[in-house]
């Protein structure tokens, strides 16, 4: 399954993700797809998404059993940590680019 939360897009970027997945609330979207087909939605995500930002949710190999990913401004940072990936916080006011 792939969940693809995006906050403060471009209108031209939900209509596109409309498309290829299912807006089960307002700015989430779902939808199951392989691979390849979800680097390309991201890859539209990265490109569209402006001023606002978003998270990326998948199914992986992994102990934690998904991996996620990130684009845009937004005070939740992941991190790796010995091979586990977790979400560290800015301090109030302060906006941090996500990682990939």
């Amino acid at each position: 399954m792939l969940v693809i939360v995006v906050e403060n897009a471009p209108p031209r970027l939900r209509g596109r993700l409309a498309v290829w997945l299912l807006e089960v609330r307002a700015g989430v979207y779902v939808g199951r797809y392989s691979v390849k087909t979800r680097e390309m939605i991201w890859k539209q995500v990265e490109e569209g998404i402006g001023e606002g930002n978003a998270v990326l949710c998948a199914p992986a190999p992994n102990d934690q059993g998904f991996e996620f990913a990130t684009c845009g401004a937004n005070r939740r940072l992941p991190r790796d940590m010995d091979g586990v990936r977790l979400v560290s916080f800015l301090p109030q006011g302060e906006l941090g680019e996500g990682e990939l």
